[in-house]
């Protein structure tokens, strides 16, 4: 049997580098060289908690869902794939059979196997399967970390969309981390001119600057609604994206948005009860959305971004060899104040 090296978690904390079987192939998948796949938060919390919410790591399992790499093989059925494209990977396949699939909304599926999420395998590792209608064609002037960040990037896409974004509005991002950086690049892939954010660690602040937004506030040190005053001449922003999760930046989410205006919440908090001002929601008519995963987001996210001049690999501070994933973790783990997005190059 064909192996292949792989990094996989053997269970809560135990992570090991070691030679597995290559997958086999259905029909309508493709095996795809990785050569470049990220690691996003989700990675990070199995790795230190073993679970989340209701998946759990109950055995072995490969993490690793934001790739992007070369077909090296393809199954009998497929035919708007070949051996040698260069590939950017959905990781989400949904049954396309189900009424949430039949009207567009397949990030909500209930029968969806998404990479990396226990029990299925995901791309720390040299090759990995998936079906080939999730598979998309990267421009050539398009690098292979462009295509790994293609899947979060997709959150901010989706973000626009949940809360119809239009190039006219003032959007505030609450959170400055990975997400919220492709958020902000979301936003300007958008055509919105004035994007505004909100971090207490001055690193993501200042890379903040560096990927064309606005303006930004210390929480800390400032009064965010302070600041949203002066950026909005008093009326509140037209969309607040929130991707931090913090209590305290959901709950004082409705002081910062303008009557009619959108909040979406993407980060995922601590607790799952946290108040909000009902009455300023019902009295501003305020829209409250929720957004999970992304839906059709990649065809339009390739091309903004070939014609764009927003380079979003600008993320990524540090680039490792799958041997020396550990090293990886420790620094996702242990130094958020000076690292953003994590690449790793396991061919």
């Amino acid at each position: 049997m064909p192996m292949m090296k792989a990094a996989v978690l053997e269970s809560q904390g135990n992570l090991k580098v070691k030679e597995v079987p290559i997958p086999s192939l259905n029909p309508d998948e493709a095996l795809v060289k990785v050569m470049c796949v990220g690691i996003c938060g989700s990675d990070v919390h199995y790795y230190e908690h073993g679970q989340i919410g209701r998946y759990e790591v109950k055995q072995p399992i490969i993490l690793g869902h934001e790739l992007a790499g070369v077909v090296a093989e393809v199954g009998e059925a497929v035919k708007h794939i070949r051996v040698g494209d260069r590939v950017a990977v959905e990781p989400g396949v949904a049954c396309g059979r189900c009424e949430y699939c039949k009207s567009g909304h397949y990030n909500l599926c209930p029968d969806v196997v998404f990479m990396a999420t226990p029990p299925v395998n995901g791309a720390w590792a040299e090759y990995a399967a998936i079906r080939s209608d999730f598979l998309f064609p990267l421009p050539n002037e398009m690098s292979f970390e462009e295509g790994a960040l293609l899947e979060p990037l997709s959150v901010g896409f989706h973000a626009m969309h949940r809360a119809g974004v239009q190039p006219h509005d003032r959007v505030l991002i609450t959170g400055l981390g990975p997400i919220g950086q492709l958020a902000v690049a979301a936003a300007r892939l958008f055509g919105v001119t004035e994007v505004y954010g909100s971090d207490v660690i001055k690193y993501r602040r200042d890379l903040a600057n560096i990927m064309g937004i606005t303006d930004v506030c210390d929480p800390m040190t400032e009064s965010l609604q302070n600041k949203v005053s002066v950026w909005s001449e008093g009326k509140g922003v037209d969309v607040l994206i929130e991707t931090s999760g913090n209590a305290g930046a959901i709950t004082a989410s409705t002081a910062h948005i303008k009557r009619g205006g959108t909040i979406v919440l993407i980060g995922l908090p601590a607790a799952d009860n946290i108040g909000m001002n009902v009455n300023e929601i019902i009295d501003g008519e305020l829209d409250v959305l929720g957004v999970f995963r992304y839906a059709n987001t990649y065809p339009m996210a390739i091309q903004a971004l070939r014609s764009s001049s927003i380079r979003i690999e600008d993320t990524i501070t540090h680039k490792f060899k799958l041997d020396d994933i550990q090293e990886a973790l420790d620094i996702s783990i242990h130094h958020k104040d000076n690292s953003m997005k994590i690449m790793i190059y396991p061919n």
